[in-house]
């Protein structure tokens, strides 16, 4: 176990949570409530946590030198002087050790330093103690990763993330954003723009007895570290996404990048941007108006997460501009991998068959500027002229707006690094949406505006409104009930005739 310093990420749990992985019964394993007992298990939707899948301890290790002149930065010393390149180390290891203690993960961080130069009772006057603090090692940069990680592993650790200590646009969130890609990639790599990487995430489950392969070979200190890395992780089958570019710090033309970074103020003061990630599957008929009712605002960038769809969805959203990524059922994975490769600051999770406000992007920067919101929805309107659905509408936005429970066809919202320290989408094949909201609750208010979007009235039509409206009660309260999510989509599918 790791005696390092830990970020308290509590989890509330109440008596009536249940581990899914204990949930292959198909049937409630305790006979049906009363009355009483079932006006308490409806009050507790709003309070109740399940814990889903295994948990993965989550280490991160930065890699520095003590800052000692003479010794660092040595090819800053003709222009800055022994001092002002050690100086210069010095400040950007306090930059990157702030940074990282302002990151949160969802199973908690602890932290490590491994360094070169100095002694641990230094490195422990200089940035405190609370941290484990270790030698690197002997050995090529190459061969004092693979110690680190190894010993990581061995140490209980099931996500690690390595970084450098001199990269200034380094920050929590992209640190937090790896974490969140190793849920879902075996490897994660921050590419720098001198050809090697400034980031490096491994996944235990994913690499047994791959590391001495993964670090062998590559001629570390050139230009091609990065594109080697790839090369032997594709022969070695890891699967890996790569995070934004970034510059670090070694040569007197990389100089300017630390003296911005320095300069600027939180980013939160400038304009922010929006991703806009959208999951489909055989859905020709209805991906242009969601993609055009995108574009209506000022919107970074729409992926469409595509599933494998047989009738040309995916050419078309490309033909409308949209960046398409394949990434297999069930959503919440689409979703997730659409996060995963997504830039923005604000994630906006949209059907394909729903469309989006006017001005939709003001509103959504406008609500997420409020400290005390969490995440955000829109209002539900259904694009029927059945008076049921009327009914339907009026509903589901007192649930959204009372209850704080919006779904998936109200387009959620939230800032990246709210959606990355939650872990993103439960990996369940049904009531996605209901539990991060339910677990978003916990974070902060959330919104429900009165801007409307407008989503197809297809589902309740094609089996009726009544059946639906059932079908997905009975669904709320069998997984209320600590039923499979696999066999309540089983029964979901089977209800729908699918």
């Amino acid at each position: 176990m790791f005696l390092a310093f830990e970020h308290s990420n509590l989890r509330f749990v109440s008596d009536f949570d249940i581990r899914i992985s204990d949930l292959t019964r198909s049937t409630v394993k305790h006979p049906l409530p009363g009355v009483t007992q079932s006006l308490t298990l409806w009050a507790r939707i709003f309070t109740r946590d399940i814990v889903l899948g295994e948990t993965h301890p989550h280490h991160l290790i930065i890699f520095t030198r003590f800052p000692e002149a003479g010794t660092t930065k040595t090819r800053l010393i003709p222009l800055l002087g022994p001092e002002g390149a050690a100086e210069l180390q010095r400040r950007m290891t306090e930059h990157t050790l702030s940074q990282v203690m302002s990151a949160h993960t969802s199973q908690g961080l602890t932290i490590e330093i491994r360094y070169e130069g100095g002694s641990e009772r230094l490195m422990r006057d200089w940035l405190g103690s609370g941290i484990r603090y270790k030698p690197q090692g002997n050995g090529d940069i190459g061969n004092r990763m693979r110690l680190a990680f190894e010993d990581a592993f061995q140490g209980g650790a099931g996500l690690v993330v390595i970084i450098g200590s001199d990269i200034p646009g380094l920050n929590d969130v992209i640190i937090e954003k790896a974490f969140f890609v190793l849920n879902h990639r075996s490897l994660v790599l921050g590419p720098a723009y001198d050809g090697g990487y400034y980031l490096m995430g491994l996944r235990q489950d994913a690499i047994s007895g791959t590391l001495p392969a993964l670090f062998g070979g590559i001629e570390w200190g050139s230009d091609s570290v990065l594109s080697e890395t790839v090369n032997m992780a594709k022969r070695l089958n890891l699967s890996h996404l790569f995070l934004q570019h970034l510059t670090d710090i070694d040569r007197p033309e990389d100089l300017p990048v630390w003296k911005l970074a320095s300069e600027i103020v939180e980013k939160e003061t400038g304009p922010e941007s929006i991703s806009v990630i959208i999951p489909a599957i055989n859905e020709v008929n209805t991906i242009e108006g969601a993609i055009r009712s995108v574009r209506s605002g000022n919107t970074g960038e729409v992926l469409v997460v595509d599933g494998g769809s047989s009738d040309g969805t995916d050419s078309l959203a490309e033909s409308l501009g949209a960046r398409v990524i394949r990434s297999a059922p069930p959503r919440a994975g689409q979703l997730n991998h659409g996060a995963a490769e997504a830039t923005g600051d604000v994630l906006l999770f949209l059907h394909a068959d729903t469309r989006l406000p006017e001005k939709y992007d003001t509103h959504i920067l406008e609500t997420l500027k409020s400290p005390s919101v969490s995440a955000g929805a829109f209002s539900l309107s259904i694009d029927s002229l059945h008076p049921g659905l009327r009914l339907i509408e009026l509903l589901a936005n007192f649930r959204s707006r009372y209850l704080s429970l919006p779904y998936g066809d109200q387009a959620l919202f939230l800032r990246s690094r709210t959606f990355y320290r939650m872990g993103g989408f439960p990996q369940i094949p049904i009531m996605d949406d209901f539990e991060l909201m339910r677990r978003l609750k916990r974070n902060g208010k959330i919104a429900t505006l009165p801007e409307r979007v407008f989503t197809s009235s297809r589902r309740w039509e094609t089996i009726g409104v009544l059946k639906t409206t059932l079908i997905n009660q009975l669904v709320i309260a069998a997984y209320l009930m600590g039923i499979s999510p696999d066999l309540i989509a089983r029964w979901y599918r089977r209800g729908r005739g699918v």
